[in-house]
């Protein structure tokens, strides 16, 4: 359980965080960097929910817990997991990966291909929708990069990478099950 009673600590002021575990890094350490845009995509979802109702909504109420899992999960690396730490880390799992696939898949039994790109936007809730498709494509970036030189859980990877694609859809999906999609003509504007 998590208790705050005292939202501000000062042990940041030098520009040092602590992970979950307890090790003190730099604020702009490339882990913090990543669990910290896992955040940013949470946020998107808050403002996408403004606009969302029933089915949509429930997903993204979801959708943000499972990033605050994320980001307990990138903060927390195993490398450096202290013996005595009193709880077992939160990790993403196989099956949240498999739930958001399964909902892409539901989605998209409802539209019809696309034969052209589409830009961000028609309804509101498409536009925020792919408003958190790109941070999130962002986050899933800096995570694999992390892991390229730390210790990550492939499935915090692969989660990013399907909720960028649920994102993608539920904005199809948000357009009036992809009639209203707003389609790249390219060259328009020359």
């Amino acid at each position: 359980m998590v208790v705050l009673s005292k939202i501000y600590t000062k042990t940041g002021d030098a520009g040092e965080t602590a992970l979950g575990n307890g090790v003190r890094v730099a604020k702009h350490s490339l882990r913090v960097s990543a669990y910290g845009t896992v955040d940013e995509t949470n946020a998107t979802v808050g403002l996408a929910r403004q606009h969302a109702t029933g089915d949509i909504d429930a997903a993204l109420k979801r959708v943000s817990n499972d990033l605050f899992d994320l980001g307990a999960d990138l903060c927390t690396p195993d490398r450096h997991l202290d013996p005595t730490l009193s709880y077992t880390p939160l990790r993403i799992i196989e099956g949240q990966v498999a739930r958001l696939e399964t909902e892409i898949d539901a989605m998209n039994t409802r539209l019809t291909p696309l034969r052209s790109f589409i830009l961000p936007g028609g309804s509101a809730l498409a536009a925020q929708l792919h408003l958190c498709r790109t941070v999130c494509r962002r986050a899933e970036r800096l995570v694999v990069e992390t892991a390229t030189m730390e210790d990550v859980n492939p499935e915090a990877v692969k989660y990013l990478n399907r909720l960028s694609d649920w994102f993608f859809v539920a904005g199809r999906i948000a357009n009036n099950d992809g009639k209203d999609d707003v389609l790249w003509v390219p060259g328009l504007t020359r």
